[in-house]
């Protein structure tokens, strides 16, 4: 969606705007995944959020802490959430709306905002936190690699490496091209996810190998005492958080699911049009979990077996430096320019997903409060293009003011958490009264659904509880 191919009419609606849905923009669903696969994509875009700030920090933190214990934890909150991310985008395919307009609709509401969207303020702030972190390890990362002025970890190269970062993400960025952005995400996510798999993979043939025992054991259901924090963390952050949950909405639009399937007008077709783009959404969520989930375990695994023997947590700016002893010390010291390169990678994919997607919430949110008119075409972007710049720049001065990367993705964590409550609120609100009930899911499915609302829930009510001192 870019201003070269998208022109305005006269009331700054365009006339091939995915967020307006119109007989025109109709399209047959394809059927199968070979005829499915070039319609996927916004799982990508999902995966390279996940695969990023999550696992290079909290999952390899949590498993140099508990070591194995809390394998059974990974693949939980990895799998628990996808119901609800799913049904969400259903009501998003099937009204061509994203989730914070959804979410204002939930009662009660305090003037203009409902209370849903007044949580995600929160969570916005504390994301200022847990980005300025992923902005921060991407720095640091490239001050290892090239330090300026000798110190890496000095204030000038450090400084210097991120206004770098910062702007760069503003200049790559600031078109906000679904195609450009769903492309690199798709490059960045590839590059890291296999290496990272692979070794994973080849540690039982090194001095740090894990045994069939250590897996067992990390399957039972138990939470060894002093990891609750950044097990709450883990949970919130690892799988698809509530900020991704929320975002995905926004890209299934953009990549044409609900204009393919058209304007609500209750026929036949429409439902027959709706169930198999529904479908298509289904296989482009089961590609993004296959990704992130194998990605997760992959850094989880490294954590326990590397990090968690030799006493090793990572903190604060020396984060990149421990954590690289996950390859250092697995395949040797000339790993480490690789592990850097790497490095980069994955927390730049999550920074790639996460500049595009919060500059279209924040815009929805203005849109919602009545300050922009979300379905005029030319307003939307403008305002998307005004959070593109401005976020990164935050992002940047909150990591410079704190500089602790570990800290401050794991405070985003913890209300990410908290936020997810009211997602799953949001979610069966929606579903009982706007999602055609001729366009729900089968049994299986509606299953699934109760058991990851339940989960959600209850990792909401605790975080809440967390936040204020009940278990200190």
């Amino acid at each position: 969606m870019t201003a070269d191919t998208i022109a305005p009419d006269a009331h700054g609606a365009a006339h091939d705007d995915p967020y307006h849905l119109t007989p025109e923009g109709i399209m047959e669903p394809p059927v199968g995944w070979k005829h499915s696969l070039k319609h996927l994509g916004p799982g990508l875009i999902l995966s390279a959020s996940i695969v990023g700030s999550g696992e290079l920090i909290a999952t390899t933190t949590l498993g140099a802490q508990a070591g194995f214990a809390l394998l059974w934890l990974v693949i939980f909150s990895t799998l628990v959430k996808v119901a609800v991310q799913v049904e969400l985008a259903r009501w998003t395919i099937s009204t061509g709306q994203p989730a914070l307009t959804g979410y204002n609709k939930v009662p009660p509401k305090i003037g203009p905002v409902g209370w849903i969207n007044l949580l995600w303020v929160l969570m916005a702030l504390s994301k200022i936190l847990q980005i300025g972190g992923i902005v921060g390890g991407t720095a640091a990362a490239f001050s290892i690699l090239m330090p300026i002025g000798g110190d890496p970890f000095g204030a000038m190269s450090m400084t210097i490496w991120t206004v770098i970062v910062a702007g760069t993400s503003i200049a790559l960025l600031y078109s906000s091209s679904y195609g450009m952005i769903e492309r690199g995400a798709v490059f960045l996510v590839v590059i890291f996810s296999i290496a990272t798999v692979v070794i994973a993979l080849g540690l039982p043939f090194t001095p740090y190998g894990y045994s069939a025992a250590d897996v067992m054991s990390g399957l039972a259901f138990a939470i060894p005492a002093g990891t609750i924090g950044a097990a709450i963390a883990m949970f919130g952050i690892t799988g698809v958080g509530a900020d991704e949950l929320t975002f995905y909405t926004y890209w299934c639009v953009e990549k044409g699911y609900a204009r393919h399937v058209g304007p609500a007008d209750g026929s036949e077709e429409w439902v027959r049009r709706a169930n198999g783009w529904i479908s298509v959404m289904y296989k482009d969520a089961f590609v993004s979990w296959m990704i992130y989930t194998f990605g997760t375990l992959a850094f989880f695994i490294m954590g326990a077996s590397v990090l968690q023997p030799q006493g090793l947590v990572p903190k604060g700016n020396d984060m990149i430096v421990t954590l690289s002893r996950m390859y250092t010390d697995t395949l040797g010291e000339w790993v480490a320019i690789i592990f850097l390169i790497g490095a980069i990678a994955v927390l730049g994919s999550t920074l790639w997903a996460a500049v595009p997607s919060w500059s279209r919430m924040y815009a929805n949110f203005l849109s919602v409060i009545g300050v922009i008119d979300w379905r005029n075409t030319k307003s939307r972007l403008r305002t998307i293009r005004v959070f593109t710049v401005l976020l990164p720049i935050v992002w940047a001065v909150a990591f410079l003011f704190i500089q602790s990367p570990v800290l401050m993705v794991q405070a985003g964590g913890i209300m990410t958490g908290v936020f997810l409550l009211g997602v799953v609120v949001a979610v069966w609100y929606l579903r009982q009264t706007e999602t055609d009930p001729r366009i729900h899911g089968g049994g299986l499915f509606n299953v699934a659904l109760v058991i990851s609302s339940v989960a959600i829930v209850l990792l909401g009510v605790y975080s809440a509880l967390n936040v204020f001192g009940f278990f200190k």
